[in-house]
């Protein structure tokens, strides 16, 4: 039986690229079926990862505020297609909108975000020019466990690098953090897929990986 993936999208989808090149057929231990992205949706009609999804054979849809009365009314919407897919987990991969804590509660832990900085520093948006301008000497990539708060959620995986010497210019850095989003975000959807990442007895809001990691 396949872990059935989402991905919400709202732009170039090159995250999305590295999930399709990560995870997807990846079989699972003990012969439990493969890791399967079986939907992508977007918040925009012209986001270039739709043509990604669909040149990969993966179903794409799109659910635009505007198409909708209410942004409730799009994450119902949204919520009965990935329903509708039967999805084992939904990743935010570059998704730019907000989804409403109706949404995140039918989804509970379920859901996956990536986000450029080392959580809890600088959440929300603009999380880099907010680093760059605390001057900070190490910045990194989080994917963490979506809840009703902003980029709140119990943390699967981190990664830092340093900053120095400092870069030249902001495109520098948003081409680093991207070079590690295409890593970290995969390797998390594979532990997750796996059963390898649980909390910590004690302590929902903290989360181990277990049983070792397969390569």
């Amino acid at each position: 039986m396949a872990f059935r993936i989402a991905v919400l999208i709202s732009g170039e989808g090159t995250n999305l690229q590295a999930l399709l090149d990560g995870v997807q057929g990846r079989e699972l231990p003990g012969g439990a079926g493969a890791m399967e992205v079986v939907g992508v949706a977007s918040s925009r009609a012209e986001a270039r990862g739709i043509e990604r999804a669909r040149g990969a054979g993966v179903d794409a849809a799109v659910f635009a505020i505007a198409d909708h009365p209410d942004r409730g009314a799009r994450d119902r919407a949204l919520g009965d297609w990935l329903d509708g897919l039967a999805v084992d987990l939904v990743v935010l991969a570059g998704f730019m909108e907000l989804l409403g804590p109706e949404f995140i509660r039918r989804f509970a832990g379920r859901i996956l975000n990536v986000h450029p900085s080392l959580l809890p520093a600088f959440p929300g948006v603009g999380a880099i020019e907010q680093a760059l301008e605390h001057g900070v000497k190490v910045m990194g990539v989080t994917v963490h466990l979506v809840d009703e708060g902003v980029d709140s959620g119990p943390i699967v995986l981190q990664e830092s690098f340093p900053l120095l010497p400092y870069p030249r210019g902001i495109a520098e850095v948003e081409e680093r953090v991207h070079e590690v989003e295409h890593r970290l975000l995969p390797r998390a959807v594979r532990l997750i897929a796996e059963g390898r990442v649980r909390p910590v007895p004690g302590n929902p809001r903290m989360l181990e990986i277990v049983d070792g990691e397969r390569d």
